[in-house]
């Protein structure tokens, strides 16, 4: 009963994806990325039909344990980029570096402006990370994990929604800023939608998104003593 639930669970979550992108591809507008409309559909299919979260995981967890080789795929592109990624190693760097400090440093102040509690100012610092690894940092400062998740998907969507407007607003079009800016501020959605930009957009999405993790879980601590002191 369970493998058949799990079937159509991911037949259905399937079929809802790809009448999305159908739709994206006819009108290219970001709102309308289907990751995004993909989950809004999905979430209001099982609030209609009062289905809990853990029925729906149970093919869920099918698709999701997908991600993993997703992002390892992800490493082709970089791979046929390497050349770029050697000549151009120092921005690449500095660009992911000052986007993740920017990112944390943003977020926490934001929510301090806004006099939020010590637990939801903490759960915010790894926003634009991509989720295991925030999980991981924000367990380590002691704030809630659940906040951050929900936190990682709204940097990851806005991102990927007006990330491509910010960047014709700012004249940034060089393929290896573009890249950078998404992968740093919205992480694996931000990747996606490098994608359609471009290969080169793409690779320098990813290694920035992979930057991005290792130094926020080195500099989290840092960022936090700099705002609560």
């Amino acid at each position: 009963m369970n493998i058949l639930l799990a079937v159509i669970i991911v037949v259905l979550t399937v079929f809802i994806y790809a009448v999305m992108a159908i739709i994206y591809k006819k009108y290219r507008l970001p709102f309308l990325m289907p990751a995004l409309t993909g989950t809004a559909g999905i979430v209001v299919l099982l609030v209609l039909f009062h289905v809990p979260y853990s029925t729906y995981m149970v093919g869920g967890q099918w698709i999701n344990q997908l991600l993993g080789p997703g992002v390892v795929a992800l490493a082709y592109p970089l791979y046929k980029q390497r050349q770029q990624l050697l000549k151009n190693w120092l921005p690449i760097v500095g660009g992911s570096l000052a986007g993740v400090f920017a990112g944390m440093l943003s977020g926490m102040l934001l929510a301090v402006m806004c006099g939020f509690s010590r637990n939801f100012i903490l759960s915010v610092v790894p926003k634009s990370v991509t989720t295991p690894v925030a999980i991981q940092i924000v367990n380590h400062l002691g704030g809630d994990s659940s906040l951050t998740s929900v936190f990682v998907m709204i940097a990851g969507f806005t991102g990927a929604v007006a990330g491509v407007y910010l960047l014709k607003l700012f004249r940034i079009h060089h393929m290896i800023g573009s890249g950078i800016a998404l992968g740093s501020a919205s992480h694996a959605l931000g990747t996606a939608k490098a994608l359609e930009i471009g290969e080169r957009a793409s690779s320098m999405s990813s290694i920035a998104m992979t930057i991005s993790a290792i130094v926020a879980s080195i500099i989290a601590p840092f960022v936090v003593w700099l705002v609560f002191n």
